[in-house]
């Protein structure tokens, strides 16, 4: 079995390639992917070659970790049946080609312990449950009075602070940027003059803003690093100091954060409306890349697998 998938062959070199698959086992699931999202973090840091070292780096490799697609095969031990949709949060079954993330190709084998079923109603939203388990791991320790980046995690983010019961600030420097908001508001960083907030979600990835943070923090208070950050990050200590400030780096996602988050957004509770911006053809992967990475305007890109099935 082979499928068609996004290769990164070196920085900001990419193809579609048709890879062979590796053989199905009895936990496994085939998919058929119908939608697979652009990361605008991880992946362009993956796409330009400034990814920090990182477990599974290297080139060739096929990246993507925000997929669905519908059950073509499953193992007996699988647990699916043809025809479910599924999210699919990446994939590593393509021999010597890295799968970091794996999950921009036609067809992918999975072991089912890694899908969640969802309803096909989603369709291409469906993608976005990758970002929102993000940001349902990065507020679990305390939700946020001030988030900064108004990108779609940081709107994720927002839309979960306001589940929650809690009203809070996002900055945001693009003015285009700065519409879109659901029960919150978004103000540009000179607008706002506050400087006694208990928890800042930063989720620009900007190594350089943890200074201004740190500033803008209530004794006691916490910085969350909920970004992706391809350089170093330091802080001048005595503000730090003074305010006896804790900064906390958001791990990864895990299991139970996918299936809660998919159980709100299946209530109805978290919406994932209005954040896809863009679609393309798979076939016109590069561009896609290149638009979701360098479009301004592009809040999400995802790409169509529907032709190349």
């Amino acid at each position: 079995m082979d499928a068609i998938a996004v290769v990164l062959q070196a920085p900001e070199k990419l193809e579609l390639s048709r890879l062979t698959l590796a053989p199905q086992g009895s936990a496994d699931v085939v998919v058929d992917i119908v939608y697979s999202g652009i990361s605008t973090g991880t992946e362009r840091l993956l796409w330009s070659g400034r990814m920090p070292p990182f477990p599974g780096m290297g080139y060739p490799l096929v990246p993507g970790y925000e997929s669905v697609g519908i059950v073509r095969e499953a193992g007996p031990e699988a647990g699916f049946t043809p025809g479910q949709t599924v999210f699919v949060p990446g994939a590593n079954c393509f021999g010597a080609v890295r799968g970091l993330f794996g999950g921009a190709a036609s067809r992918l084998v999975v072991p089912a312990r890694r899908l969640v079923a969802v309803d096909a109603a989603l369709a291409e939203r469906g993608v976005l449950l990758a970002l929102a388990a993000t940001a349902y791991h990065a507020i679990a320790g305390g939700l946020p009075d001030l988030i900064v980046g108004h990108g779609v995690l940081g709107r994720l983010v927002a839309r979960l602070a306001v589940q929650a019961g809690r009203d809070p600030i996002v900055w945001e420097t693009n003015a285009a940027r700065q519409k879109g908001a659901c029960g919150y508001h978004v103000l540009h960083p000179d607008a706002d003059s506050k400087r006694d907030y208990g928890t800042i979600v930063d989720v620009s990835g900007d190594a350089g803003l943890l200074d201004t943070l740190i500033s803008r923090l209530g004794r006691g208070g916490e910085v969350v690093l909920a970004g992706f950050y391809a350089d170093r990050l330091s802080f001048a200590f005595p503000p730090a100091f003074m305010r006896e400030a804790r900064i906390r780096a958001a791990a990864e996602w895990n299991d139970a954060d996918l299936r809660a988050t998919a159980a709100l957004v299946a209530s109805g509770a978290l919406s994932l409306d209005g954040l896809i911006t863009h679609t393309s053809a798979a076939h016109a992967a590069d561009d896609a890349y290149r638009t979701a990475f360098g479009d301004p305007d592009c809040l999400k890109m995802v790409l169509d697998w529907r032709q190349l099935q």
